[in-house]
């Protein structure tokens, strides 16, 4: 069944900046690009040791980041749950009923405040746990209830992103593919770009040519020039 992207409005639950344009940059690209609302809904941001010449990001570059990003892509509208370094790479400690509240209902863009017809997030089998909190409170925000009295996303998917193939059992095969275009693609490595602090050469899970190379993957398995993989959770017709 063929979405009419021009008719969603999507919420994007990302546990980092960067994790949302990793994983389904070039489905944002195409959703704008056809008159869709996006919003996305951070976790947390904070300082975060790497591998790069000065041996830190801070929380004040990626706050900026993000902004840049937010206009490349033109989001309709985007915040942080948790901001600073409290909670940063340790969502774990965050009780999991205050989080899924949170994304429920207690948040500016909850799925009761919006009202999305499509949530995305990252996969719960990812080795980072920031990823398998967001994905399990989600789950739980999702449930299944009286949709006269909670409102359910016409879709729950799950974002892949390279980094994810690292992990103790074989890669889940995405069980939804959605077919990209060369503009999408670029778009999503210019979002990349972007995040400065973020970007890596190859070979790196975060180069552009990971990013293009999976695209083309996935591309290759729709029958189309390039594609996202996504793990579809629940889909209402």
């Amino acid at each position: 069944m063929t979405i009419d992207w021009a008719q969603q409005r999507i919420l994007i639950l990302s546990p980092h900046p960067d994790d949302e344009t990793l994983g389904c940059g070039g489905l944002i690209a195409k959703a704008k690009e056809l008159g869709a609302e996006v919003y996305v809904q951070f976790l947390t941001v904070g300082d975060t040791r790497d591998y790069s010449a000065a041996g830190l990001s801070t929380a004040q570059e990626r706050h900026g980041e993000i902004k840049r990003v937010a206009d490349f892509f033109g989001w309709d509208g985007w915040e942080i749950s948790f901001p600073g370094n409290e909670y940063h790479l340790r969502l774990d400690q965050i009780p999991r009923v205050d989080l899924s509240n949170m994304i429920e209902r207690d948040s500016p863009l909850s799925i009761a405040e919006l009202e999305p017809s499509i949530v995305i997030t990252t996969h719960r089998t990812s080795y980072n746990q920031d990823h398998q909190v967001a994905a399990e409170a989600l789950h739980t925000a999702t449930r299944p209830s009286n949709r006269s009295v909670r409102h359910h996303p016409q879709m729950v998917l799950a974002f892949e992103e390279a980094a994810d193939q690292w992990r103790y059992d074989a890669a889940p095969t995405p069980n939804l593919l959605v077919e990209l275009e060369e503009r999408h693609v670029a778009a999503k490595l210019e979002g990349m770009r972007q995040y400065g602090t973020q970007m890596h050469d190859h070979p790196h899970t975060r180069s552009e040519q990971t990013l293009r190379s999976l695209a083309l993957l996935r591309g290759m398995q729709a029958g189309t020039p390039f594609a996202e993989g996504f793990h579809c959770l629940r889909w209402l017709t």
